[in-house]
């Protein structure tokens, strides 16, 4: 057996193009099917905001397309890896490298090599251009598919929700920073101890009044009275600061790695629970390095006899190993954000039990 991990510069070229041709084929397919299915059911509530049109429909379309490349090129690499590995094993290609004297792992190589720059691909695009999509989709979304607020020094985020002891603001976006952050489509809800509401203010808009958030022509009804009232003004949430607001108001799928850690510094400095932010930041880097593991968990499907009839069972087991993976690490992560796994544990965890395991298989199997 060759000890050299890349014994022949032409085979690894050849494995590699094939490889990489197959990730691209079958990622832009799963794109264009989900990218359809998801414009079936998004299209009706763009058309339905006023002045929308096939503008905005394609808009739409390319925030969606970096969300959906980020989230299933790791599977694309894993079907890519079953296709190219069953097609060398049934024109006996792996017969003829494990006869020249190559180890499973060797043949594998070219695979793990380029997996490896496939997921380092995939961190620089997350980061450059999934976080930004991220962000300006929920804006829109938060705005139902109307015009976004411009966006000042703090850039827009959405979904707003804030506490203020019983009470509770909501609002469809924030943008600016300290004393010129704007609020608009807010929601206010006055609550008795128990959680019972005893009335509802809303407003288009909201500016600091120093103290509290002042309410332009708010609507505010009265549950006990099911009295509808539009005072001229109102003032509400005074112990919500500007500080406190953008530390409650921090979307972590719309920061960028580093923006996330220093979130995650000004989180632990206020006494706050970072869990969630720890966790994703981990995954921010576990995350992208799925894809060197499909290689790995879809091996079995190389080796053994193409003409021994469990060729297909080979790569539905790899199949598999490879869901399997993705189950177990949204569930890590799901515990880890609420705090049910330290997020250490829980964003490598499944990495290194599955890298394990399929080194295992691998070792047993082949080596």
């Amino acid at each position: 057996m060759q000890l050299d991990f890349f014994p022949s510069r032409t085979l690894t070229i050849y494995l590699a193009k094939m490889f990489v041709v197959r990730i691209l084929a079958v990622l832009v397919m799963l794109v264009l099917v989900l990218l359809a299915l998801d414009l079936l059911s998004a299209t009706g509530k763009i058309l339905a905001a006023p002045g929308n049109g096939q503008a905005e429909i394609l808009q739409y379309a390319g925030l969606r397309l970096p969300q959906l490349v980020s989230r299933f090129l790791p599977y694309s690499v894993l079907l890519a890896t079953l296709i190219t590995l069953v097609t060398l094993n049934q024109n006996s290609e792996v017969v003829a490298m494990k006869a020249a004297g190559l180890s499973a792992h060797q043949v594998l190589s070219p695979l793990l090599l380029t997996a490896a720059l496939v997921s380092l691909g995939s961190f620089a695009f997350n980061e450059r251009v999934v976080t930004r999509a991220n962000a300006t989709l929920k804006a829109w979304e938060s705005a139902d598919y109307g015009p976004i607020p411009p966006a000042q020094t703090g850039g827009v985020r959405s979904s707003i929700y804030l506490t203020d002891g019983d009470n509770i603001l909501t609002a469809a976006t924030l943008t600016g920073t300290g004393e010129s952050i704007v609020l608009t489509g807010v929601t206010w809800y006055a609550r008795a101890p128990g959680g019972i509401i005893r009335e509802q203010i809303r407003s288009a808009r909201a500016t600091y009044a120093g103290p509290g958030w002042r309410l332009e022509n708010p609507v505010k009804f009265d549950v006990a009275g099911a009295i509808t009232e539009r005072p001229p003004a109102a003032v509400v949430g005074e112990t919500l600061t500007p500080d406190r607001i953008m530390l409650q108001s921090i979307d972590p799928d719309a920061q960028s790695f580093w923006e996330l850690s220093h979130s995650i510094d000004t989180y632990a400095a206020a006494g706050r629970n970072t869990d969630e932010m720890r966790a994703k930041w981990w995954h921010r880097l576990s995350g992208p390095l799925s894809a060197l593991l499909m290689p790995l968990l879809g091996s079995i499907a190389a080796f053994g006899l193409a003409r021994s009839g469990q060729l297909f069972v080979r790569a539905i087991i790899g199949m598999a190993l490879g869901f399997a993976y993705f189950v177990v690490d949204n569930a890590a992560l799901a515990m880890g954000s609420f705090g049910g796994y330290p997020p250490l544990l829980a964003a490598w965890a499944p990495f290194v039990l599955f890298l394990l395991l399929g080194e295992t298989v691998l070792i047993r199997t082949e080596e």
